[in-house]
């Protein structure tokens, strides 16, 4: 098939940009495959990080022509007709958030109508975790242009039914994440991150609130009375940052927290989880998370909430621990339990071969039988 990917790509940064760099790659094994980004993704007055560039090493890096300007629709009709010269036989789009409908949803319609192109949504949520008055609307007007549906996890498909009872679809786990190196020596990843504590755990990613970083926070005094911890949080604040300061200041946790609240180049994401004994994710809502693909990557436990589809990727009590949401004391007892019981060992070599049917093979055979109507 010839493919056209549209979405985020290098020199763009972040978790989609990662993953279609992946998607890339594992499909032109028997594909010919495009990528079409963004000139610009987000408005900066919109965009809550720092800067929306990938800095440091080029491991997302991917030919990619970047045609597309969120904001201008001009761009889109340009782009949609540099796609058309390319005779795709399907477009793929990752959809996570009805800012990008407009532009999707007209994209593919002009592809569509000038080559007859399937279109294919691979869905990272159908409602997002943040509601706007208007995300139905957008939402509707772009998946009427679609043909087919990846969905990821059983929450998006619950979602997606509810939304459009006669899509078609496919649900694949999300594959788990290739490019953040190989897993480092703990002891080695530590002494070069300057961590000298004896039990190490990782909050990673976006600090947004949904993400519920201050429950894990809350949870933090319960578990120092029981054994000393120290916590990595590790990522960019789309929240305001000084909130948190004060909530560590205020639980007296300066000497227990480590804050680097900056993006993470991908050469760098792999020491931080080295480091780490298990990761934590005590998100207030969710739909799935690629924090639980990197971890299994290198064979870390998740501690989780029971939101979303998390529970479906962490398998409670095999490779981690599953807990109530909002519930700051039921994070601090599994944090607690996971070193007091001693179940790393078992957890990682659990961990080990649960991620091995998360696998990118999985995704492109689905995403064949979609496009070849099956």
């Amino acid at each position: 098939m010839n493919i056209v990917i549209v979405g985020t790509a290098y020199p763009l940064r972040g978790g989609i940009a990662h993953y279609n760099a992946l998607l890339h790659k594992h499909l032109c094994e028997r594909h010919t495959v495009d990528i079409v980004t963004f000139s610009r993704q987000y408005p900066s007055i919109f965009f809550p990080g720092k800067t929306q560039d990938e800095k440091g090493g080029q491991g997302s890096a991917v030919p990619a022509e970047q045609l597309i300007d969120s904001i201008n629709p001009w761009t889109w009709y340009a782009a949609s007709r540099a796609i058309a010269r390319k005779k795709p036989d399907l477009l793929i789009f990752k959809y996570w958030m009805p800012f990008f409908a407009p532009c999707f949803g007209t994209i593919a319609r002009l592809v569509k109508r000038w080559t007859g192109a399937k279109v294919m949504f691979i869905c990272d949520n159908v409602i997002p975790h943040e509601k706007r008055i208007g995300d139905t609307a957008l939402t509707r007007f772009a998946f009427a242009a679609v043909d087919a549906f990846i969905v990821q996890s059983g929450a998006v498909e619950k979602e997606l039914n509810a939304f459009s009872p006669r899509a078609r679809y496919e649900l694949v786990p999300h594959p788990v994440y290739e490019i953040f190196g190989t897993n480092l020596p703990k002891e080695k990843a530590r002494q070069e991150l300057g961590i000298r504590d004896e039990r190490v755990i990782l909050f990673f990613g976006y600090v947004r609130r949904y993400k519920g970083l201050h429950i894990l926070l809350d949870a933090m005094p319960t578990i120092l009375k029981s054994m000393k911890v120290k916590l990595l949080v590790i990522g960019e604040f789309y929240d305001d940052e000084q909130k948190y300061r004060r909530q560590i200041e205020e639980k007296k946790l300066s000497e227990h927290v480590h804050v680097h609240s900056d993006y993470v180049p991908n050469e760098e994401v792999g020491r931080y989880f080295s480091a780490a004994d298990i990761v934590v994710l005590p998100y207030v809502s969710a739909t799935q998370s690629g924090i639980v693909q990197i971890a299994y990557q290198f064979d870390k436990p998740v501690i989780a909430t029971d939101v979303g589809g998390l529970a479906e990727v962490v398998l409670n009590e095999r490779t981690g621990f599953i807990v109530k949401p909002e519930a700051p004391e039921e994070v601090a007892n599994a944090v607690i339990r996971f070193y007091k019981e001693g179940r790393e060992p078992e957890f990682v070599r659990n961990v080990n071969a649960e991620k091995k049917k998360y696998s990118w093979e999985n995704l492109v055979q689905a995403i064949e039988r979609l496009a070849a109507g099956q």
